[in-house]
């Protein structure tokens, strides 16, 4: 586990569209930091700047004691769930959860060792064989994350995973989630527009507005003393 520092990040395009202002946050090792707020705030542009998926103009992005700004995304040590699942069709959920492992060119034995033992995590070792097209979309999001917590990443980064799913199915994944971390303990940072979402999920929550954080806190004190009207 590595904790991240968000140290002063700006991102703009140009000179007038200013989308990341001046965000500075200390997400501590083992944290589950929930970043809220409507759509267009800059959430999930700064959840894609610490992926690596977008360069920051200024500022600085560290993971641990290690600079990310100028490291790629795939040697970031990050796993990323997205809200479209990004499964291989034509895979089995054995294989797909199995795909990052075999990149690193690990041996098939601890490959499928480590398959069987996210598959137990997250109660679907009866889906293995089955495709992605034969799964409900709650199994098709266990499966995504399955496939980020196999590579045991340093870090793992949420991009509204749950809000393809109904609200019955939202309630029931958000319970698994909190179980999950609760368990495994791994930095987590999680965007999301559901209010609800945030106060049940986090340990701390950023709110989010035109590109800057609004307030940093516990649920308790985003919601018992807000820092502004906004919030």
């Amino acid at each position: 586990m590595s904790s991240l520092t968000l140290d002063s990040v700006n991102k703009h395009y140009g000179a007038q569209l200013h989308v990341l202002r001046d965000i500075n946050i200390e997400v501590a090792s083992g944290e589950f930091l929930v970043l809220l707020g409507p759509s267009g705030c800059g959430k999930s542009t700064l959840l894609h700047a610490i992926a690596g998926l977008h360069r920051i103009n200024s500022g600085e992005i560290r993971l641990g004691s290690r600079v990310l700004n100028d490291v790629p995304c795939q040697s970031r040590d990050i796993a990323m769930v997205f809200q479209s699942y990004a499964l291989y069709p034509s895979m089995t959920v054995r294989q797909n959860i199995a795909f990052p492992l075999e990149m690193r060119k690990l041996p098939r034995p601890e490959r499928e060792e480590a398959v069987e033992q996210v598959a137990r995590l997250l109660q679907i070792g009866h889906l293995l064989d089955r495709k992605p097209g034969q799964l409900s979309g709650g199994q098709r999001q266990r499966v995504a994350i399955g496939r980020a917590l196999v590579r045991e990443p340093a870090l793992f980064l949420f991009d509204e995973p749950l809000s393809n799913l109904d609200a019955l199915l939202r309630v029931e994944m958000r319970t698994e989630l909190k179980k999950l971390h609760q368990r495994m303990g791994r930095t987590t940072v999680y965007v999301t527009h559901d209010q609800i979402e945030a106060m049940t999920l986090a340990t701390r929550i950023a709110i989010l507005e035109k590109g800057a954080v609004q307030q940093l806190g516990t649920p308790s004190e985003v919601y018992n003393k807000p820092a502004n009207l906004f919030v």
